[in-house]
């Protein structure tokens, strides 16, 4: 090669990667103008997914600008969860400083329809960025301090399922007051607007059903059906016969199935044994489940069965034969 081209080769090099040094820094220090933005990070979520929905949003100029400096910087791939409130025209670099320093603005806490009410505790006791205050009280502690003038005496049931946010380094204490009070104004909304001559006889008995509800069927077009067929049996002294209520009865007992022993084994929540609702909820229903305990399917169906077929459906009976034949079909794959 002629000197002068070896010579050049150097500077040349030099010159390239002193452009591409100038367009990262512009990429990372230059703020994008927007109208300011939420930031919600959801458990598990690490650097890769973070400039993934910053991008897509128009927060930031490069995505691999960001996660390269990121990479530099040492950050963890895993990011605190919750909630950051992003100022207007940030940089890529106030973004990253903002996550690094791990402290977001709110906690997102999420309890899905049909927890039971000691899964609530566990999900909120692991959440990071609160104050727990309430680790170590029992359930009747909890329950008098977020509600004196309650006359319930059982948690279970009583605080609504929701994705809630609340503000970092608050006390848990925040978070049961808001989900019990939702809870009392959706049931008290179900309760007020119920269909006339169903045979609940407080709004608690209406709660207790959603529960069952919540527990026997996720699919929204078998609600009001479920409710139907518990309603129906209610009516003529019929015992309810649900799995999920002698599950809840067995407590830790339970270990993913149980027998015909378990069935005849009497609890208080035992609705194979015992006539009538449970004494308590048995899960924390959702508003569907509430809506369809007020709103029962016009049907006289006594009796329902898992179809088996992956659809999440039931079937229906009106009667003992018809639900035999479901049987047959559905469980033992017999036409």
């Amino acid at each position: 090669m002629p000197r002068t081209k070896r010579r050049v080769l150097p500077y040349t090099v030099i010159g390239i990667l002193l452009i591409l040094a100038i367009l990262w820094s512009a990429l990372l220090f230059i703020p994008r103008s927007n109208q300011g933005y939420r930031l919600k990070v959801s458990a598990g979520y690490g650097i890769s997914s973070v400039s993934r929905t910053l991008a897509a949003d128009r927060i930031i100029f490069s995505r691999w600008v960001f996660v390269g400096t990121a990479y530099m910087l040492g950050m963890s791939d895993k990011i605190h969860r919750g909630n950051y409130r992003l100022s207007a025209s940030l940089s890529s670099w106030d973004i990253l400083q903002r996550l690094r320093k791990g402290k977001p603005d709110s906690i997102t806490i999420q309890i899905i329809e049909g927890t039971t009410f000691a899964q609530m505790r566990k999900i909120v006791n692991s959440a990071q960025d609160i104050e727990h205050t309430t680790r170590d009280w029992s359930d009747e502690k909890l329950l008098q301090t977020i509600a004196a003038d309650t006359t319930y005496t059982h948690p279970e049931g009583l605080f609504f399922p929701a994705t809630y946010d609340i503000s970092a380094n608050s006390s848990d204490v925040y978070f049961y007051q808001q989900a019990y009070q939702t809870m009392q104004s959706h049931l008290q909304n179900a309760w007020n607007q119920r269909q006339k001559d169903l045979p609940y006889k407080s709004p608690y008995e209406l709660l207790i059903m959603a529960s069952l509800i919540e527990k026997e069927t996720g699919h929204v077009n078998d609600r009001a059906n479920v409710s139907a067929v518990f309603i129906n049996r209610l009516k003529i002294n019929m015992r309810l016969q649900t799995d999920p209520t002698v599950i809840y009865g067995m407590g830790k007992l339970y270990k993913g199935k149980i027998s015909k022993a378990d069935l005849r084994r009497d609890t208080p929540y035992n609705t194979y044994t015992r006539t009538g609702l449970p004494p308590t909820p048995i899960a924390l229903p959702g508003k569907a489940a509430l809506e369809a305990a007020a709103h029962p399917a016009n049907n006289s169906y006594l009796y329902f069965v898992s179809r088996n077929d992956g659809s999440g459906r039931s079937q229906f009976s009106h009667n003992l034969q018809e639900h035999n034949a479901a049987v047959r079909q559905y469980i033992l794959k017999k036409n």
